[in-house]
Order: structure tokens, then sequence, then C-alpha cells
């Protein structure tokens, strides 16, 4: 099993102080790659490009790019610029986001986000293929612009990309989404992902592997999921590093009728937690949501507790179809989770 860096979306005082510490420490301990996101402050691509050019070895990707942020030729020029400056390296990382972001924050509509992700991606490639000038006649976008001043042409990018294939990874949650990534992509970038219902999610992506012109087989697609690891003697203040971020998620990331990230802890038998932790955080009680995250259920989908737990936990996540474990933290503590991980 493999391991990246997350650095994730910057919190309201800035960027990460120690980011370009974690970055050298995780490419000297030999980590695979390293990720930046974005929500609704920061954006993904300027850090990786200033954090990535201190590096020489490690992929960078985006976990994830919103698709509702830019246009696909907005993010394939950047992804061939990326990809050129980083001589290769460089991993597409793409998601739709929820409703909130997409219509509150970018005041784009929000419907059939799959049939949009699935057109996007393929403008994106054929404009890194650079095969001939991109036309491209869809429900979501237009190339040309269709009902504009009539004077648009098809171009081709100028500059010759160095890769004509830059791998793409889809982030989802949901079965039809993960299918999709499975369809379409090269890597499937889950968020709250369980050991438990890995039965459930291979069965979603084996169903996008089945469809007519999917990219990649189980054998080469790349799964790469954010899993926390806390350290320490004590699970329960290990849990309560995490609880208030589960709590987020459950709680406030989305709308009180539909929230992904809720639906996910749903499924794993948490439905009545997951009602107490959301009306408690909609109403402003955020410390009583965080209590509310029970201790099962950030064992479920994070690593906590003393380093023996963790790594008989351990064995049940290389039993998944995850393929990378994307963790986090200071440089010290990336050392122990190397330890832990590699042995």
């Amino acid at each position: 099993m493999k391991l990246g860096l997350i650095i994730g979306y910057w919190p309201s005082s800035g960027p990460p102080p120690d980011a370009a510490e974690q970055i050298a420490a995780a490419e000297e301990l030999g980590f695979d790659s390293i990720w930046t996101s974005e929500a609704y402050g920061s954006d993904c691509f300027t850090p990786l490009a200033w954090w990535g050019s201190q590096t020489r070895r490690v992929k960078l990707g985006t976990a994830i790019t919103q698709i509702s942020a830019r246009t696909p030729a907005s993010t394939a020029m950047t992804a061939i610029t990326l990809d050129h400056l980083s001589g290769g390296r460089f991993i597409l990382g793409l998601g739709v986001s929820g409703p909130q972001v997409v219509e509150g924050w970018y005041g784009q509509d929000y419907a059939k986000p799959l049939a949009r992700t699935r057109e996007y991606v393929e403008i994106v490639r054929r404009i890194v293929a650079r095969e001939e000038p991109v036309s491209f006649a869809g429900e979501h976008y237009q190339m040309p612009l269709q009902g504009g001043t009539g004077l648009g042409k098809p171009l081709k990018s100028i500059v010759r990309p160095l890769r004509t294939d830059i791998p793409i990874y889809l982030g989802a949650e949901g079965p039809k989404n993960v299918a999709l990534a499975a369809e379409i992509a090269d890597g499937w970038l889950p968020m709250f992902f369980s050991p438990r219902a890995d039965d459930f999610y291979r069965a979603a992506l084996a169903e996008g592997f089945a469809r007519p012109g999917a990219r990649r087989s189980p054998d080469d697609f790349e799964v790469a999921c954010v899993v926390p690891i806390v350290p320490g003697d004590d699970v329960e203040a290990c849990a309560d590093v995490l609880r208030p971020t589960l709590a987020l998620y459950i709680g406030g990331m989305g709308a009180r009728e539909r929230n992904f990230h809720k639906d996910v802890f749903e499924r794993l038998g948490y439905a009545a937690e997951c009602e107490k932790i959301q009306e408690a955080y909609l109403d402003g009680r955020k410390a009583d949501a965080a209590a509310a995250v029970t201790t099962e259920m950030v064992e479920d989908v994070y690593l906590v507790g003393p380093p023996e737990k963790i790594r008989d936990d351990l064995e049940r996540w290389r039993e998944t179809c995850v393929t990378t474990l994307l963790v986090s933290g200071p440089p010290d503590l990336l050392r122990q989770i190397a330890e832990l991980v590699h042995g």
C-alpha cells in the first residue's frame, strides 16, 4: 500500500505554516504523491505548483479540482502547464462538489452532475490529446459556443503537452459516481471509505469496469483515499481530534435535505447518529455535534489509537480496493505513519 500526503485546502488562517516541511519529509520518506484541495477559499493549483516546485520525485495531484470552478479548457490548460513544469508528474483529480458550493459559490447549475462530469472529462482529454481542433456539442458544454457571435472556431492548444494522456481521478461517494470513475477515469478519490463497505464499492467499481469503452481494469486502477492516522495510547483522545471534522462534513457540508457525506455514514448504519449530528450542527451547536460522533464512526473511516492497534487495523485496509492512503501531519508524525504502514 502506497502513501500520499494530503495538504488539503487552507483554513481561515491561511496556508499551513509547515507545509513545505511536510512535503520535504514526505518525499524523503518515499511517499508516492502529494495532494492539494479546494473548497471556497484557497484554490488547489497555485499551492501545488508553489510547493511542488521544491520536489523532484513525488506525483502532484489535486484532490479535488471542482469542475464548476473552471471551464474544461481552463482546467486542461492548467493540467498541461503543471505536467510540463513537473516533468510529467501531475494527476488531475476532479469532482463535482455539492449544490451549496456549486450554486452558492460558483453560481452554476448543479443539475445532472454525472452527465456534466462525463462531458467535462471528455473535453479535457481531447484538449490534452491535441490530435485536432476541439469541437464539442454537449448538453452542458459547447465548443465553440452555440448562439454566440458566430465567430468562434474550434482550436487546438498552442502548447504541445508533455504527455498526451494525463491521469484523471474522480472524487466520488455514491455508487453511480464510483461506477462512473471506474468507467472514464484512471483512479478514484474516496473521502470517507470504510473497509466494512469494501464489497459495496467493489460492486460499483465492477459495474463501471464492465461498461463498453472503460479505460481501466481493477489491476491498473488507482484508489487514493484520505485516511487520517492519529497514534496515541488513549483511543478516545485520538478520536476526539477527529470528531469535529466528521461533525463538519456530516452536519454542515451540505443542506439538511441533501448531504452526500451524511449519506455515506447512513449507509454504514449510523442514521440515528447522523440525524443527531446534523441537527446540532445546523442549530449552531458544533461542540454537541462533535460529541455526537461516536468512536465507532471514527474508527470505521480513520486509524486511531496505540501503534499496535493501528497496525492490526491496517490489515483490514490492505484487503480493500484502496491502493494509496492519503495522510497528513507534521514531519515527525509522517515518519511514524511510514513506519506503521511500511514497517
